[in-house]
C-alpha cells in the first residue's frame, strides 16, 4: 500500500478510536546502511540511504497535561502526565515516544499534552531503524504542530536529530549515535547521505544505481536484536576505553599505527574496526562516483569480514547471506546495521533480486 492510503487510512482510524481530528499525519523512513557501522558514537563518517519502509504518526495536540499513544503494530494503550516522561520513567515501545516529547521540552518546545497513532512497515529488531523512524516521524509531527502557522519550523532537521538522539540514549537507554536519526529525517531518493559525525555535515551522494543495471536489495535474517541490550553497549565502551587509551577525543582520530603499536586485546580489535572502516567509507564515496563496482565490492567485503572477526558482531544467518548473496552474482554484499542480527545489504544485477 502507497504511503498516502496508508496515511489516509491512518487518519481514519485515529477519528474512529479517539473521536478527534489528527492535526495530520506524518512519515518517516528506516534506513539501511551502505557502510560505516559503529563509527558514527565514535565521531567518524557512515554512509546510510533511507529505504521504502516508513513509520507513520497521526498526532494531536492536547491542552490537558495528558500524553496518550498507542500503535496499531504493538499492544497496549499507554496514557500519562509530564510525572511519567523522562529517564526511568517509561519503558518498551512507548519509551521512544515518550522520550521524543520529554526531548523536545528539554529543548524549549511546549507540548503541553499530546495523541500519537503509528503505523509502521519498517520490520522491527532488523537493524533498517524502526525506532528512529518512530522517532523522527514523532519528532516531524511535534515540532509543525507547534511553529507558527506559514512560519519556519522551530527546529531544523539537524537539530531534530539530536532530540531523536537524545530521546533514544537518556530515555530508551540505548547508547546509540546520530545517525540513524539523521538518515531518516534528512535522507533524499536517489542519494546515499554522506554524515560526517562530528560536525554533523552531510553531502548528498548520488545513488543512480539503475543506471548500471543494480539492484539495492535487504536481506532479513529474522534475527532480531536490540540496541537496549548489552553486547552493543559493550562495544561502546570499548571505543571509548580506546580512544582514551590513545589520549585522542574519538577513534576518528586514531590512526592505525596507533591501534597496532599502542593497544592490544579487545580494545585493539574494536579500535581497529573503526579506524579502517571510517577510511572505507571515505574510499566507497570516491569508488561509487567514478563507477568502480569492482572496489565497492572489495570494501563491502573487507567491511563485513571486519565486524565478523575484529568487532564480532556478526552472526552465522549473517555470514550465511552475505557468502549466498556473493556466490549469487551479488557486485558486492556485507551485514549492515549494529549487529548480533538483522539484515545483510547487497548490490545485485537488476532482475536477479
Amino acid at each position: 500500500m502507497q504511503v498516502q492510503q496508508r496515511g489516509s487510512a491512518l487518519a481514519d482510524v485515529f477519528r474512529r478510536e479517539l473521536s478527534a481530528e489528527p492535526g495530520g499525519v506524518w512519515a518517516a523512513p528506516g534506513r539501511v546502511n551502505l557502510l560505516g557501522e559503529h563509527t558514527d558514537y565514535n565521531d567518524g563518517w557512515v554512509l546510510p540511504a533511507a529505504i521504502d519502509r516508513e513509520v507513520l504518526a497521526a498526532v494531536r495536540l492536547r491542552d490537558d497535561g495528558v500524553f496518550r499513544c498507542r500503535s496499531l503494530d504493538l499492544p497496549g494503550t499507554v496514557t500519562t502526565t509530564a510525572d511519567g516522561l523522562g529517564p526511568g520513567r517509561a519503558s518498551g515501545w512507548s519509551a521512544y515516544v515518550l522520550g521524543v516529547v520529554w526531548a523536545l521540552r528539554e529543548a524549549g518546545l511546549d507540548v503541553p499534552g499530546v495523541d500519537v497513532l503509528l503505523s509502521s512497515d519498517v520490520p522491527a529488531g532488523a537493524g533498517l531503524s524502526s525506532s528512529a523512524a518512530l522517532e523522527a516521524a514523532v519528532c516531524l509531527a511535534l515540532v509543525d504542530l507547534s511553529s507558527a502557522p506559514g512560519g519556519p519550523a522551530l527546529l531544523d532537521r539537524t537539530a531534530m536529530a539530536t532530540v531523536c538522539r537524545r530521546a533514544e540514549t537518556d530515555v530508551v537507554g540505548a547508547p546509540v549515535g546520530i545517525m540513524d536519526q539523521t538518515a531518516s529525517l534528512r535522507g533524499r531518493a536517489g542519494s546515499a547521505l554522506l554524515l560526517d559525525c562530528r560536525s554533523l555535515q552531510v553531502q548528498h551522494v548520488a545513488l543512480d544505481l539503475a543506471a548500471r543495471g543494480l539492484t539495492l536489495l535487504v536481506l532479513d535474517t529474522r534475527v532480531h536484536h536490540a540496541h537496549a541490550t548489552g553486547e552493543y553497549a559493550a562495544r561502546r565502551t570499548a571505543c571509548d576505553q580506546a580512544a582514551a587509551a590513545l589520549g585522542v577525543p574519538a577513534l576518528r582520530d586514531a590512526t592505525e599505527d596507533d591501534v597496532e603499536t599502542r593497544l592490544t586485546g579487545e580494545l585493539q580489535r574494536c579500535a581497529r574496526h573503526v579506524v579502517t572502516e571510517d577510511d572505507r567509507v571515505l574510499r566507497v564515496v570516491d569508488a561509487l562516483a567514478a563507477g568502480d563496482l569492482d572496489e565497492v565490492g572489495r570494501l563491502f567485503a573487507a567491511s563485513h569480514a571486519s565486524m565478523r572477526d575484529d568487532f564480532r558482531i556478526s552472526c552465522p544467518e549473517l555470514d550465511t547471506a552475505v557468502a549466498a548473496s556473493v556466490s549469487a552474482g551479488a557486485v558486492a554484499a556485507r551485514m549492515t546495521g549494529g549487529g548480533f542480527g538483522g539484515c545483510a545489504v547487497a548490490l545485485v544485477p537488476r532482475g536477479a533480486e
